[in-house]
């Protein structure tokens, strides 16, 4: 700012050089030569100064616009490590994205041009006005008229309603994300299952929605500034002076010659406010933008114990566990449930039961609202976060891949795991001969050319999850979509797995109940049965009733 405004100042020199030179040229008398030559080279060195100092200060401005923006981002990347999960799962993709990229760098013009722009906005016309009003103050007044009226319409454009039109805005170009996202995502079976009218005009009404949000915003910001775009033009600059100058040199006020300056400064008092005005934009969206990454930065991380305690053995439980996603709706209400050392448990339920809920509260997804959930006695929240995912493990049936080669993504828990391990892993989840397959084998980098069918994507999971190696495995729906060979690489790992770990399995396929010792019916947030495969069967109680039910077809 300290050289912006140094370059600032300086530029007004050729101005006033200009000025000078006709005030002199212009006055009676002999032509002094030095005087003018003086000038002259006042002029140029002002010029010199002025583009050494503003290029050192747009490069500064620039460096610290690069560091903020990488703050920023290093502190939501590590802010959203340490979020709870379920805070993420909830968030859609297209909003979060939104935040770490196009919010952070719509602080660019805040932090690159902004401070700039605002001292040349306020020294300039200061400076300026000094030396006109050593010239003639009613010519200095009548050529701040522009400037006044220009001033004069800002406040119009942060009325309530243009900033809450400016979030309206925000909010639609997020759903336009979002829906981008989802129609791309899912084009291929909204084809195959011929619903793309119905997902083209989703689509097609958030593109509506956002061009009805854009034109009312726009509508409304257009008349102050079409207004302060025509006070601040050189005509209308130019035409008030000339009035004005007219009126008082024929009213012999003023010496023609003395008009010059004001003709030439004019146009200085009225670039620099013009300029904050067409940076008016920029600024609001960085407020928005701003306040959106506060938002993001301030959600409370997942808590951790001041003093960890390490639990005793591994078996689970949960003791009276209530919980909802809102306050006014709970989804689980009183489970209790223990999961013994060496059984696997699958949890049966329709959609919308709280099967999922019930497997995110293990690996500390959520903490519930109520009552406690336990690893070998210890409650979750009391075991640190890093111990806890030593304990814990999970296949989802929606599983994500990172950029990366085939072998980091396995040894994702386990990252200083050597390669007979990895491939130990890969072997037992029936993955080892397709990545062998792959161009670079292991060292085959994940991306955009090289991708994974959905149930090789699984037994990736499957490898990553027997790799980590942990006492408690948690597979939420990780046969959903599976095909015959991942579902049974996933049965085959579940028994060679059986040992003494705790499994808890949320099955909705016949073959993989069958496989478990304890199979629990949630019904509206309530166990309301458990149990053998065989024997909830044989009792023909509300199980049974549910298996019949799904006859045909999968168990949800």
């Amino acid at each position: 700012m300290v050289l912006q405004a140094v370059g600032a100042v300086a530029g007004l020199a050729p101005l006033l050089a200009v000025a000078e030179l006709g005030r002199i040229l212009l006055s009676s008398g002999p032509l002094d030569h030095g005087r003018v030559w003086l000038v002259v080279l006042a002029g140029a060195g002002g010029l010199f100064v002025r583009l050494v100092f503003t290029a050192a200060s747009s490069g500064i401005g620039h460096l610290l616009d690069d560091r903020v923006q990488l703050a920023f981002r290093r502190r939501l990347a590590e802010g959203l490590g340490r979020v709870p999960v379920g805070w993420l799962s909830r968030r859609r993709t297209g909003e979060l994205g939104k935040v770490v990229g196009e919010d952070v760098s719509a602080v660019h013009p805040f932090i690159a041009h902004a401070p700039g722009e605002l001292v040349s906005a306020f020294l300039v016309p200061v400076v300026s006005l000094v030396y006109l009003f050593t010239v003639d103050w009613r010519m200095s007044l009548i050529t701040l008229i522009p400037v006044v009226l220009a001033l004069a319409l800002v406040p119009l454009m942060m009325t309530p309603t243009r900033l809450r039109e400016q979030r309206q805005f925000d909010a639609a170009m997020g759903r336009i994300k979002n829906s981008v996202v989802e129609f791309v995502q899912g084009i291929a079976v909204v084809k195959a299952f011929g619903g793309m009218g119905r997902a083209h005009s989703r689509f097609t009404a958030a593109v509506e929605g956002f061009v009805d949000t854009f034109y009312r915003m726009v509508r409304g910001l257009s008349a102050p500034a079409a207004g302060m775009q025509v006070a601040l033009s050189p005509p209308f600059v130019l035409l008030v002076v000339l009035v004005g100058g007219a009126v008082l040199i024929t009213s012999g006020g003023l010496p023609p010659a003395d008009l010059l300056p004001f003709l030439l400064l004019g146009l200085g008092l009225a670039a620099p406010v013009a300029a904050l005005g067409h940076g008016f934009d920029d600024l609001q969206a960085a407020r928005s933008a701003v306040g959106r990454i506060r938002d993001v930065l301030a959600v409370d991380p997942l808590p951790e114990p001041a003093r960890p305690t390490p639990p005793r053995g591994h078996r689970v439980e949960f003791r009276g566990v209530r919980f909802g996603y809102d306050p006014d709706r709970e989804v689980l209400r009183g489970i209790d449930l223990a999961l013994e050392p060496g059984t696997a448990t699958a949890i049966v339920g329709p959609s919308g039961s709280g099967k999922s809920t019930v497997v995110q509260l293990l690996p500390r997804f959520f903490d519930p609202t109520e009552g406690s959930v336990t690893i070998g006695g210890v409650d979750l929240r009391e075991i640190g976060s890093r111990e806890l995912y030593r304990l814990v493990s999970f296949v989802f049936q929606d599983v994500r891949l990172l950029r990366a080669s085939v072998a980091d993504n396995i040894a994702l828990a386990v990252p200083h795991a050597d390669r007979d391990d990895v491939i130990r892993a890969a072997r037992q989840a029936s993955i080892h001969d397709r990545i062998l397959a792959l161009p670079d084998g292991y060292d085959t980098v994940l991306g955009d050319e090289i991708t994974l069918s959905g149930g090789e994507t699984q037994r990736i999971a499957l490898a990553r999850a027997l790799l980590a190696d942990t006492p408690v495995l948690v597979l939420d729906e990780a046969t959903a979509f599976a095909d015959a060979q991942t579902e049974h690489a996933i049965r085959a790992a579940l028994a060679a797995l059986r040992g003494d770990r705790t499994i808890l399995v949320i099955a909705h396929r016949r073959e993989t109940i069958a496989d478990c010792d304890t199979v629990v019916l949630i019904q509206d947030g309530v166990i309301t049965e458990r149990g053998g495969p065989a024997e909830l069967l044989a009792r023909d109680g509300e199980f049974a009733a549910f298996w019949r039910s799904r006859q045909g077809d999968d168990l949800t």
